[in-house]
């Protein structure tokens, strides 16, 4: 495999810039919305911008990533930066982490070690996995797609790609968001080669219509009816975004490529609706780590472009996968997947519903995560 290591390097002058640019943000008119119901509120903008200006040290961030060991590769014309930490315990599950947006490789990063080592972390050593962390193409360290058509399906070729060249003929997967999308192409593309698919989103386990709520009754019926609640919120209220960067994301682009403060609510909007909105599970460092690396990366357009890119239609039928599949159900997320749905397309192995957590577990909720992992990923081990 050719492949380059690569350390994260942020030029001063880069920096400088930001600093500038924060410093002299033109704010729009500080109207009064406490419920968020017209976006994020100029004051909460302003304390991130703040943070962002005089606390944030994105040098001891640069380290952190830096810890682990990283690499660039070019699969299918693009360029590709990922993280891969091997095990040192012998029978480690190869494990492909999957992100999506507004996420990056940071929301991962508290998991890379308690996974591929776990004796140093009070685990089980015999269910360690060797973690490869790529930047989807057109995020971060990857940089912008030289190309169109970088969807979930041509995303997880690049993936089997790159764990041929890492010399991993089968594996498991996890994901979110986009990662979750792209973590099940890789079980339609490739079932022989997947292990096991863990996902946080199920797009098609999702209540639409009452119909989808047939023949459930007591708890079940009560989870369907707030799936549908959920659904219809989302669709009324929260997915302007997304219809945005699926028509013209080159148009945004423009503001946030040019203003840090808008990168930032644009982002910060969206960790906050995607999560519990009551009380944030999120560290700010780590928030301003990722929405960090849009900015000096220059990715706001290309990472918005797998929306253009998307390979089918926002709620249309999926394909029928057969990999085994376990889905963590994250009261807190955007949508609430129905097992009795989920079954009806997927090889549902393991289902887990958690107490608390939302569209970023890897960042809210680490350890449940973690658990999660391992308890799926060993039970696939030992079947």
């Amino acid at each position: 495999m050719t492949e380059t290591p690569f350390r994260i390097h942020i030029p001063q002058s880069d920096l400088d810039d930001l600093a500038r640019r924060l410093a002299d943000t033109r704010w729009p008119d500080p109207f009064a919305d406490p419920a968020w119901d017209l976006g994020i509120p100029v004051d909460a903008v302003q304390d991130l911008v703040e943070c962002w200006r005089l606390g944030f040290d994105w040098r001891a961030q640069e380290e952190r990533i830096n810890g682990f060991p990283q690499f660039t590769t070019t699969i299918d014309g693009a360029n590709v930066h990922f993280l891969h930490l091997k095990s040192p315990e012998p029978d480690a599950v190869p494990l492909l982490l999957a992100h999506g947006w507004p996420g990056s490789i940071v929301e991962f990063l508290d998991l890379i070690g308690p996974l591929a080592d776990p004796r140093s972390y009070g685990g089980d050593p015999a269910v360690a996995f060797h973690v490869v962390v790529p930047s989807v193409p057109g995020f971060a360290f990857s940089g912008p797609t030289p190309d169109r058509g970088w969807g979930p399906a041509r995303t997880a070729r690049a993936w089997a790609e790159l764990m041929t060249r890492l010399g991993y003929e089968r594996f498991g997967t996890h994901g979110g968001d986009w990662g979750a999308l792209i973590s099940r192409e890789l079980g339609l593309q490739f079932p022989d080669r997947i292990i096991g698919a863990h996902v946080t989103m199920l797009p098609s386990a999702v209540a639409r219509d009452e119909s989808d709520l047939d023949g459930l009754s007591g708890a079940e019926l009560a989870k369907g009816q707030r799936s549908l609640e959920k659904a219809r919120a989302f669709q009324q209220t929260g997915i302007g975004y997304a219809i945005i960067q699926s028509t013209k994301p080159q148009t945004l682009a423009y503001g946030l490529t040019d203003s840090p403060a808008g990168q930032l609510a644009w982002i910060a909007e969206k960790f906050r609706a995607f999560s519990n909105t009551d009380h944030d599970l999120i560290d700010r460092d780590d928030l301003l780590a990722n929405v960090s690396i849009y900015w000096f990366t220059r990715t706001a357009a290309s990472s918005s472009r797998i929306y253009a890119d998307q390979d089918v239609q926002w709620g249309a039928a999926l394909p029928s996968s057969t990999v085994p599949t376990a889905v963590a159900v994250f009261p807190d997320d955007i949508g609430l997947p129905l097992r009795s749905l989920a079954e009806r397309t997927d090889r549902i192995a393991r289902w887990t519903e958690f107490p608390r957590g939302g569209h970023f577990p890897a960042l809210e909720e680490p350890d449940l995560l973690i658990g999660d992992l391992r308890a799926f990923f060993s039970a696939e081990n030992q079947g």
